[in-house]
């Protein structure tokens, strides 16, 4: 017991310790995201924030994304083919069979091909590769260090809550995102660490970057009538069901580049094509597009706008993702989702006159309900979307929409857009999360 004791107590130590250097590779992965983005589109050395603007260099911009591809699959290549992909996926793949080591590359690969991914149009969020770099750091100190195969996990898992937090400020999402797709149980062993390093995490983004305001601003909004709560259910049922059209599509789109007579080092560069015609007809698909998020978020974003940025965005995200280049998927689907809740507002005040329901409501519903019904992290798509917004009344309407995006998700897709690659190779994924303990029954 006393052994027990000091190996958790040191893995909490160790990770509070790693949590620093997650923080800090967060924002040193931010402003690279900015270098690449200057680099590539503006021509100039600077870490000034700036969305890629394709237009103002004419019809060549179409060439950039193509260009960050050919770098990402030189990388994998000859780097480490681990770089591809989102980076969850790969990490409940090295917990599930490798345990939990990640190659030691990847710390520096993986935020290195991301921003590089990002920084030339890629249509990605930041925050998969900081999850799966903080991972990384996690398991490289569990491999230095003499610890058990249970506390390197544990530290994998610190160091993906840290990265999260790092980037959005939200670290009780944090530690459920470990929980439901990392960790596969709920123990205090192994709640504890993540949590204060998740805690942790929050206080440095705020001291050291002044990061103190909610990720995504918001409106207020007042509560729900039961009339309008039945509104979500039904608007969870039809993400959930558009979750499956997204998670079948994106592995559809794999299977074709799989299917391509040229070495997959290539593919990125290929889907980069695609990337650039998309991102000249529609700039707002390329990069990271948090902003887009907001406006919608804001109600401010017209109709026209929403339903172009959701068909492009979807097409240009879903053919880069399954080229298999590098970069987040929690971003494309958040903006994907509250897109899809700006047109259910508009359908709904022409087929039901008498029901007022702000439309940033169904945006912020429709962010998380997507995001729920492609992950199946339910609490975690709940709470992000309450954190990163600071909204209390949102909590009914997002617990209704992800709950029921869930149940038909889960019906006709047994696998998520998490899970169904690394099952496709035989790896067994937990589908729900259990004690780390056994119960037995003592007969006197």
């Amino acid at each position: 017991m006393k052994s027990s004791w000091k190996e958790a107590t040191s893995v909490v130590v160790i990770g509070l310790l790693q949590t620093i250097v997650v923080v800090c590779i967060a924002r040193a992965l931010i402003a690279l995201i900015a270098l690449c983005t200057n680099l590539f589109y503006r021509g100039h050395f600077s870490l000034a924030d700036g969305a890629p603007d394709p237009h103002q260099l004419g019809l060549i911009s179409i060439v950039i994304p193509v260009i960050g591809g050919l770098i990402v699959g030189f990388m994998a290549r000859y780097g480490s083919r681990g770089i591809r992909g989102h980076g969850i996926p790969e990490a409940m793949e090295s917990i599930l069979i490798r345990e939990s080591r990640i190659p030691k590359r990847l710390t520096i690969l993986k935020p290195l091909s991301s921003a590089i991914a990002i920084g030339s149009g890629g249509p990605f969020g930041a925050e998969g590769p900081i999850i799966a770099t903080g991972g990384a750091i996690g398991s490289l100190l569990g491999q230095l260090l003499p610890v058990s195969e249970g506390s390197r996990k544990i530290l994998l898992a610190s160091g993906a809550a840290a990265g999260m937090t790092a980037i959005f400020g939200t670290p009780l999402s944090a530690v459920l995102l470990c929980i439901e797709l990392l960790l596969f149980e709920f123990s205090a062993a192994s709640f504890i660490p993540v949590a204060l390093c998740a805690a942790f995490a929050n206080v440095l983004r705020e001291a050291l970057f002044g990061w103190d305001k909610p990720f995504f601003e918001m409106k207020p909004f007042a509560s729900l009538s039961p009339q309008s709560f039945l509104v979500f259910l039904l608007f969870g049922i039809i993400l959930g069901l558009i979750s499956v059209v997204v998670i079948k599509s994106v592995f559809w789109i794999e299977d074709q580049f799989e299917k391509l007579p040229i070495h997959w080092m290539i593919w990125p560069a290929l889907g980069g094509v695609f990337v650039g015609i998309l991102g000249w007809i529609e700039p707002r698909t390329l990069g990271v597009g948090y902003s887009n998020i907001t406006q919608a978020l804001m109600d401010d974003m017209p109709l026209q706008l929403a339903l172009s940025l959701l068909l492009f965005k979807f097409l240009s995200w879903s053919i880069a993702l399954g080229s298999g280049t590098s970069g987040g998927t929690l971003a494309p689907l958040m903006t994907l989702g509250a897109a899809i809740g700006l047109g259910a507002s508009a359908g709904l005040k022409f087929a039901v006159p008498g029901l007022s329901i702000d439309a940033q409501v169904l945006a912020l519903a429709g962010m998380a309900g997507l995001f729920a019904g492609c992950s199946r992290a339910v609490l975690t798509s709940v709470l992000f979307a309450f954190e990163a917004t600071r909204q209390p009344m949102g909590i009914a309407p997002l617990l209704g929409t992800c709950s029921t995006a869930y149940l038909f998700s889960r019906a006709f897709s047994e696998d998520s857009i998490m899970t169904l690659k690394i099952t496709r190779r035989g790896v067994r994924v937990p589908q729900d999360y259990a004690p780390a303990f056994k119960t037995t029954h003592v007969t006197k």
